[in-house]
């Protein structure tokens, strides 16, 4: 059986649903490294170690399975070039581009409400320490 006859017999999707699959695409869209790949990705296409620079702190293996799994999804597009040495540069298709627009406006919000976070976690703290 086909993968789109398998979607024809599945109910509606409810991300709320063990079972839905979009359960998997939000887990991949907004990991940890999903997020920051889609939001450099998004200002332009990459060679792997250039992504793998402007992703501070991302290992090459984990920068290599987030690649794959997304390229999977149909987030990223791969295009391996036939020159030596091997050049393979990372871009985004269009519903890379639809999700990269989504996360990064979550990332560029998360990083203005820093400064409302760490006031409610200092509150949090003292709460704690007193209790």
């Amino acid at each position: 059986m086909k993968v789109s006859e398998q979607l024809r017999e599945l109910p509606p999707p409810n991300v709320f649903d063990r079972m839905c699959p979009s359960r998997g695409v939000l887990e991949h869209v907004t990991s940890r490294w999903g997020v920051l790949v889609l939001g450099a990705l998004r200002e332009r296409g990459y060679r792997f170690s250039e992504l793998r620079r402007q992703v501070s702190g991302v290992s090459e293996k984990m920068l290599a399975q987030t690649l794959q799994t997304l390229e999977r999804d149909g987030f990223v597009l791969r295009e391996a070039h036939p020159v030596i040495p091997p050049r393979v540069d990372y871009s985004l298709t269009p519903l890379g581009r639809e999700a990269a627009e989504l996360v990064a406006a979550l990332a560029h919000w998360s990083e203005r409400r820093v400064p409302a976070v760490i006031t409610a976690r200092d509150e949090y703290d003292a709460r704690a320490a007193g209790a």
